[in-house]
């Protein structure tokens, strides 16, 4: 008798809304913890997370028992409660609109989560605005300017 085997491996980015600068040092980790509860709640193993001062990088075995659109949403509202509860910032913390999800080979694992758990180093070379615009040419992404993240630098 024939069995379903599948696995799939998504790297989601999605950032803080008017690119604030407002995930601090001081509960970043709290943040990258609480987020890997929520994506392990919802089936998903989390291979690597990594959470810049205005955006974040989840890196995932994927559950396709469940619509990524459906597990960003979870995340980020939960996310925005558990941060404005705890009163983490001065103003009301939101994520902007939209998100980015892209596809990875078994074979990228190790590459991927390397990039992801190196937010720190890699952005202090490299704008946010470079790098998602860049990861959106190599998943050869066709993107209109005006549907992109609200991007200040």
């Amino acid at each position: 008798m024939g069995n379903t085997y599948r696995q799939a491996y998504f790297h989601l980015v999605y950032a803080v809304k008017y690119r604030a600068a407002l995930i601090q040092p001081s509960w970043k980790s709290e943040l990258e913890k609480y987020t890997t509860k929520l994506v392990q709640e919802q089936g998903h193993k989390l291979i690597a997370i990594g959470a810049a001062t205005d955006h974040i990088h989840l890196f995932i075995g994927y559950n396709l028992n469940q619509n990524i659109p459906d597990l960003v949403e979870e995340v980020k509202t939960s996310t925005t409660k558990w941060i404005n509860n705890r009163n983490f910032c001065n103003s009301n913390f939101k994520w902007q609109n939209g998100y980015g999800a892209f596809t990875n080979a078994h074979s990228q694992i190790d590459a991927v989560a390397k990039y992801v758990l190196n937010q720190e180093k890699h952005h202090r070379k490299v704008s946010f605005r470079d790098e998602y615009l860049e990861m959106l040419r190599k998943n050869e992404i066709k993107y209109k300017d005006e549907y992109l993240f609200e991007f200040f630098e």
